[in-house]
C-alpha cells in the first residue's frame, strides 16, 4: 500500500518527546503523535487535558498503562505507517486508543487491528478522554496535580505550533481532508491571541501559526471583531507580530488578499516567509485536481511579493504523476520553477486515497514514470535551492538555536521552518550558547539544503 516514504513525505511534525516525573500510584499515558502539526497541536490539547485530570506522561511503552495513538490519513503512505504504529504499540504494551485523522475509518482499522480498546476521529478531544477515563481510570492527586499555564508541549520550549482554525472549504479531487476534519471552523481571534501571549510569556520566541488553509481563517465567522481582535489573517498577523516573538505562517493559498501580508514582513512583524501549497504550474493540471489558483497569475504575485520584501523566502509543496498527468504538463511544472525560483520546495507522488474523487480519474501515472519525474523534480529544486544558499554566503543573518551537541548548535534561519527546511550549523565557539537563544551569525558556507556559519 505504501508509495510515499517518509523521506517523500513534506507533512510531517517534529517527532514528540516529553518525559517528567511519576508519582507513586499515578496513572500514566502513553502519546504516539503523527502526521503533520497540526495533528501534533491535537496531541498536545489531549494530554493537557489528561495531564490536569492527574494522569502522569509516559515517553515509553513499558511505562505506560495504556497508549494513545495519534495517526494520519492523508495518504496512503501515511495510513500504513498509521497501522504501523498501532501495531507497534499493541505489541509493545497491548492497551490502545485510536484517535486522529485515520479514525474517521474506525472499520478499516479495526480489520487490521480488532484488539484496540476504541477509535475517535479527528479533533474528538472529549471522546478521547472518555476512552481514557474507561482503560484506566483518573486518581487525581490536587495537592500534586497542578498543570503550569502553559500546558503541554511536544514541541522544544521555545517554538510551538499556533492552530488558527480546524477543517476546509475547498474540493480538491486528490484530498479528503474535508471528509474527515469537516468545513472551515475558524477560532475566535481573541482565544488565538489569549494562547499566543501565554506561550510567549512561558519563553516561546517562535510562533508557527497553521491550519488546513491559513488565508481563509475568519471567513467562516464573518471576520467578526472580538475582545478589540479581527478574525481576518492581515489582522491576526500584525496582531501577533506585536507580541515580539518570531510568527510564521504556513498553509497559505495565493489569494489576492495575501499581498497584504508582504508589507508586514518587510516591517519585520512577520517572518519573511511564506509556506503555499502550489501543487503543480499547468492550468490543465490544476483544474483537474480542482484548485483554487492559476499558476500563470501566481508567476506575476511571486513578483510583487518580492518587490515589497526581496528577502522573502518561498516554500511550497507539488504533486507530481497526478492522473492524466504529460510529458508536455511535467515539462511545463519544470519551466514554472525555472521562473518562479522557490526557496524550499517538498514533492509527493500521487497516490490514490480511499474516499478521493482523483481516484476514478483516467490515464492515471505509472509508477516508474512518477519515480522518473519526482527524480528531475527534485534535482531541479535542488539545484535552485543550492544556487539560493550559496548567495547567501557572506551575509549576516539571525538564527533561533534548536540544539546544542558536542559536535555544533543546530540552528534555523527566518527562511527555515522545523523539520522541513534546512539548517544553519554552528561548529566553533559555541559552547557558551542556548538552545532558544536567537544569535547573529555570518554565513561562511552553503551546500545543497544547510548552511554553516560562525557567531559575530
Amino acid at each position: 500500500m505504501s508509495t510515499n516514504p517518509p523521506n517523500l513525505r513534506p507533512d510531517l511534525a517534529p517527532r514528540a518527546t516529553f518525559s517528567e516525573p511519576k508519582r507513586s500510584g499515578q496513572p500514566t499515558i502513553g502519546m504516539v503523535s503523527l502526521g503533520c502539526p497540526k495533528a501534533l497541536v491535537d496531541s498536545e490539547r489531549i494530554l493537557t487535558r489528561l495531564r490536569a485530570e492527574g494522569y502522569a506522561i509516559s515517553p515509553d511503552y513499558s511505562g505506560a498503562d495504556a497508549v494513545i495513538v495519534n495517526t494520519c490519513g492523508f495518504l496512503d503512505s501515511a495510513k500504513a505507517e498509521s497501522l504501523d504504529a498501532i501495531g507497534e504499540a499493541l505489541t509493545e504494551n497491548g492497551r490502545v486508543i485510536v484517535t486522529g485523522c485515520l479514525g474517521a475509518e474506525p472499520d478499516y482499522i479495526r480489520e487490521h487491528h480488532p484488539r484496540i480498546l476504541a477509535v475517535t476521529g479527528p479533533h474528538q478531544y472529549e471522546q478521547v478522554l472518555d476512552a481514557v477515563h474507561l482503560a484506566v481510570p483518573p486518581s487525581p492527586d490536587p495537592f500534586i496535580d497542578l498543570l503550569p499555564a502553559s500546558g503541554v508541549s511536544l514541541t522544544p520550549r521555545h517554538f510551538s505550533y499556533l492552530k488558527i482554525s480546524e477543517g476546509c472549504n475547498h474540493k480538491c479531487k486528490f484530498c479528503i481532508i474535508p471528509n474527515m476534519r469537516g468545513k472551515l471552523q475558524s477560532r475566535p481571534a481573541h482565544a488565538v491571541m489569549r494562547e499566543a501571549e501565554k506561550l510567549v510569556q512561558s519563553g516561546v520566541k517562535e510562533l508557527l501559526v497553521i491550519s488546513q488553509d491559513t488565508s481563509a481563517y475568519g471567513v467562516d465567522i464573518k471576520h467578526a471583531t472580538d475582545r478589540g481582535h479581527r478574525a481576518h489573517i492581515t489582522d491576526l498577523a500584525r496582531d501577533l507580530g506585536s507580541l515580539g516573538a518570531w510568527v510564521r505562517l504556513h498553509y497559505v493559498y495565493p489569494y489576492p488578499h495575501v499581498r497584504q501580508l508582504i508589507p508586514l514582513m518587510a516591517e519585520g512583524l512577520v517572518l519573511p516567509y511564506l509556506d503555499i501549497p502550489f501543487q503543480h504550474a499547468h492550468p490543465d493540471v490544476l483544474k483537474r485536481m480542482a484548485r483554487p489558483a492559476a499558476a500563470s497569475k501566481t508567476l506575476d504575485e511571486i513578483a510583487a511579493w518580492r518587490d515589497v520584501c526581496p528577502d522573502i523566502t518561498l516554500r511550497s509543496t507539488f504533486i507530481v504523476g497526478y492522473p492524466g498527468e504529460t510529458e508536455a504538463e511535467f515539462q511545463t511544472l519544470l519551466d514554472w520553477m525555472d521562473e518562479a525560483q522557490l526557496d524550499r520546495v517538498g514533492c509527493f507522488q500521487y497516490e490514490n486515497v480511499a474516499g478521493a474523487r482523483s481516484n476514478a480519474l483516467p490515464d492515471h501515472v505509472p509508477a516508474e514514470v512518477k519515480q522518473d519525474r519526482w527524480d528531475r523534480f527534485m534535482e531541479k529544486a535542488q539545484a535552485i535551492s543550492e544556487a539560493k544558499l550559496q548567495a547567501k554566503v557572506g551575509r549576516r543573518m539571525d538564527v533561533i538555536i534548536d540544539e546544542i551537541d558536542e559536535d555544533a548548535a543546530t540552528c534555523r534561519t527566518k527562511a527555515d521552518a522545523p523539520e522541513i527546511d534546512g539548517n544553519l550549523f554552528i561548529d566553533e565557539g559555541f559552547e557558551k550558547l542556548t538552545v532558544g537563544d536567537i544569535v547573529t551569525v555570518e554565513v561562511e558556507e552553503a551546500g545543497e539544503y544547510d548552511l554553516w556559519g560562525r557567531v559575530v
